[in-house]
């Protein structure tokens, strides 16, 4: 078995939960303090932004290592 694909597909599992608990956690704080919700999005969207470039750096790795 390649082990860069199974990093890959690690990599995709890890980004997707992270991003789904990330857009989770913004719309429970926006509905408990909805004047906040430019900063939350903004903070959002940074953090969806290193989710996907660490996604992206393994995505990388593994065809190099391949």
């Amino acid at each position: 078995m390649n082990l860069g694909i199974l990093a890959l597909g690690l990599a995709a599992l890890g980004g997707s939960v992270g991003i789904g608990l990330l857009v989770s956690s913004v719309l429970q704080s926006s509905a408990r303090q909805p004047e906040m919700f430019g900063k939350f999005q903004t903070t959002m969207f940074l953090g969806i932004a290193f989710i996907e470039g660490m996604f992206f750096i393994t995505l990388a790795m593994a065809f190099a290592m391949g």
